[in-house]
């Protein structure tokens, strides 16, 4: 059973290895369907445009018609989770070393110290939203 943690932990990787095999018949029936239509296209009995039979190259040159450009990523500060768990584990070390040295007190300072942070982020959110 796994708990629930604030730090990310690498898992191992899996190995998978796909092995190639070599297929002398089939290469030779490649070779020969090739050098036919090879002969065909020299004599004119098909045409040279037909170079991809399961049409993969319409698809392709189409969707990159439709590019926009790459989206931006969202820099604000608090919105990244490193930033988040960053200041969750220094509020921590606040917090054990303030009740070592300061007593429960710190506890009620360290309330009103987030309650005052979280206000002042809040008031700077709204403002910005009232600009748009």
């Amino acid at each position: 059973m796994k708990f629930p943690s604030i730090f990310r932990t690498s898992s191992p990787q899996r190995f998978d290895i796909k092995p190639r095999y070599y297929d002398p018949v089939k290469e030779e029936i490649e070779e020969r369907t090739s050098r036919i239509k090879q002969e065909l296209k020299e004599e004119g009995l098909i045409s040279g445009d037909d170079e991809n039979p399961m049409g993969y190259g319409a698809g392709i040159r189409g969707s990159f018609s439709n590019y926009r450009g790459i989206k931006q990523r969202d820099t604000n500060l608090f919105s990244s989770t490193a930033m988040i768990r960053t200041i969750i584990f220094f509020g921590l070390i606040a917090a054990s070393f303030g009740y070592i040295y300061i007593g429960p007190e710190i506890f009620t300072y360290l309330t009103y110290g987030a309650v005052i942070v979280g206000a002042v982020y809040f008031f700077f959110r709204i403002k910005k939203q009232g600009k748009r």
